[in-house]
């Protein structure tokens, strides 16, 4: 019954991919992302070639010169605009943020090892004349957490050093995605982190926790979990489209069978933010960090405070 519905969920975010999937006119030059205003920096839609093809990209470029690079890649038949304030986020503190308006089926590894390929050669050239940052952290949503998962392990195969790790959002695994963490990992050298939604039919009832659970990384992330149960089942306070909040759409929220919680999109948003800064500047803030998962009195404040406040509820990510 579960491989019946996401079945029909695949068909129809399917049906209804060209609505979302376009952030810019194709084959434009560099133009204003719709939509976006922030002090700190802008957002920039243009081409960008990866592997002899064409892709329309959205960049987002802080004002300041970019700690890091930051793929933020989005799901399914998404499109880069369903992430906007999700990259803002991200490009407030201090990083410059990719992201391709692109097929995600499978995490569409071809592509994602083209990109990875094309990062390492440093011919992905940012527009306004910008540098491409040194350092670069992977990341992305459902699927695109999958093609995140894939660039980085690129990285890792060619012996990438400014891969500084992983930021992921809610990733629905693919074959390949545990050896794919497991590169970015480096038996811990690197941080593989994730801001999961409850168990649902979309995210395929969590099915990247075996590969997150598996590393030797004492702090893999935190699940935003649930308002509740009704009978024996958790419903409400997050949703598999958190990370789009209000950049979502009918489409998505349709898909995924619930609608983003602003609470914890916010949350996520603070999170994902704080740590992707954390991994491009090679430093700790200790308030969103646990030096042992196991153990929620090795937690900072901040992550203290959120798995064990009061509702909507989170739980860390366990690890093994």
């Amino acid at each position: 019954m579960k491989k019946l519905l996401v079945s029909m969920l695949v068909a129809a975010l399917a049906v209804c991919g060209s609505v979302v999937g376009s952030a810019g006119p194709a084959g434009a030059a560099e133009v204003a992302c719709g939509g976006f205003s922030s002090s700190a920096g802008r957002c920039v839609n243009t081409q960008l070639t990866i592997g002899g093809t064409s892709y329309n990209v959205d960049w987002y470029l802080p004002n300041a010169t970019a700690s890091g690079l930051m793929l933020l890649e989005h799901g399914f038949s998404r499109g880069c605009g369903n992430l906007r304030n999700t990259s803002k986020a991200v490009m407030e503190k201090g990083l410059m943020v990719l992201c391709l308006n692109a097929d995600m089926t499978g995490g569409n590894p071809g592509l994602a090892t083209a990109l990875g390929d094309a990062l390492v050669g440093r011919t992905v050239a940012p527009p306004a004349g910008r540098a491409l940052p040194a350092t670069y952290v992977v990341g992305g949503h459902s699927a695109g957490g999958h093609f995140a998962s894939v660039v980085g392990a690129r990285l890792a195969a060619l012996g990438y050093a400014g891969l500084r790790g992983a930021v992921l959002f809610d990733p629905v695994a693919q074959g390949g995605f545990s050896a794919n963490v497991a590169a970015i990992s480096a038996g811990g050298a690197r941080p593989v982190l994730s801001v999961a939604a409850r168990p649902s039919a979309i995210n395929l009832t969590n099915n990247s926790f075996g590969a997150l659970t598996s590393l030797v990384n004492p702090f893999v992330g935190v699940q935003l979990v649930w308002t509740g149960f009704l009978l024996g089942v958790p419903y409400g306070g997050s949703c598999h489209t958190d990370v789009e909040g209000d950049n979502g759409d009918l489409v998505g929220n349709t898909a995924a069978l619930c609608t983003p919680n602003g609470t914890q999109t916010a949350r996520l948003r603070d999170l994902s933010s704080t740590w992707a800064r954390d991994l491009a500047t090679g430093t700790r803030t200790a308030a969103y960090w646990c030096t042992d998962a196991a153990n929620r009195a090795t937690c900072g404040s901040a992550v203290s405070k959120l798995v064990g406040g009061s509702l909507p509820v989170a739980a860390l990510i366990p690890v093994s």
